[in-house]
């Protein structure tokens, strides 16, 4: 082997070890970042929602009272915002919670079957079309809530990413060893910039956003022993979820 060659052989060695490094540090950070929004959660969660739970009980309350009441509209802003901020929490808890999560025999499509009404809803308000398309009804191991919660949470991320009148396509597909859900909006694309810290707890581009929704996505993919993949494009975005079948 020549000098050269051997020289652009530890260049490349030296390339894969920092980007190995790079992989290596992005993911610790990112534990982290999950570690500290856990004892968030265990420390604040259950009590700020303690007196969040009163004060919207008294405002029903006052609303019930007299529904005439020129307040009213005030009333059902609180309410609004209070319901917003317990589901925040709701997001800061499903992140931290690290316990092991009841998995039982259950059919993906048949879930995204049931939130078709939910999501056309949404859909509708926003002038935008929706498409289901379940080919498997295959049964994986699942936890029923967590995955309704993340297709929920795929689905108003392509709504809101979309101008009329585009359309969200989700649906399910099967191979020899996995059903894949898939989540298709037609949106500009996520850069690459963006790809690498969407799923990072808190980082949003969105005014009102939490930065929380994908981060749960990817923590209830966890728990089903499932991974995430993105394709994205200037004609839009898939987040395709595999989860292995039952051997």
């Amino acid at each position: 082997m020549s000098s050269i060659e051997s020289s652009h052989n530890n260049l490349t060695d030296q390339s894969q070890d920092q980007s190995s490094q790079h992989i290596i540090e992005n993911e610790m950070i990112s534990l982290d970042r999950l570690n500290l929004l856990a004892e968030m959660a265990a420390t604040v969660g259950h009590e700020v929602r303690n007196p969040m739970t009163a004060v919207r009980g008294f405002l029903q309350m006052l609303q019930l009272k007299n529904p005439t009441d020129e307040n009213t509209p005030y009333y059902n802003l609180m309410i609004e915002e209070l319901d917003r901020a317990n589901q925040i929490i709701d997001e800061f808890l499903s992140i931290a919670r690290q316990q092991q999560v009841d998995l039982k025999p259950g059919s993906i499509s048949h879930i995204v079957e049931s939130l078709q009404p939910l999501i056309q809803a949404q859909a509708l308000m926003k002038n935008l079309n929706l498409l289901i398309q379940c080919e498997s009804y295959a049964e994986v191991r699942l936890n029923e809530s967590q995955i309704r919660q993340m297709i929920i949470n795929l689905a108003c991320n392509g709504l809101e990413a979309m101008v009329p009148p585009g359309t969200l396509s989700i649906g399910t597909k099967q191979t020899k060893t996995e059903v894949i859900l898939y989540v298709h909006d037609q949106g500009p694309g996520i850069t690459t910039e963006l790809l690498d810290k969407i799923s990072a707890p808190f980082f949003t581009t969105k005014n009102q956003g939490t930065g929380l929704g994908l981060p749960v996505c990817y923590n209830i993919a966890d728990h089903h022993n499932a991974h995430i993949d993105i394709s994205t494009g200037s004609k839009g975005t898939t987040f395709s979820v595999h989860f292995p079948l039952p051997i």
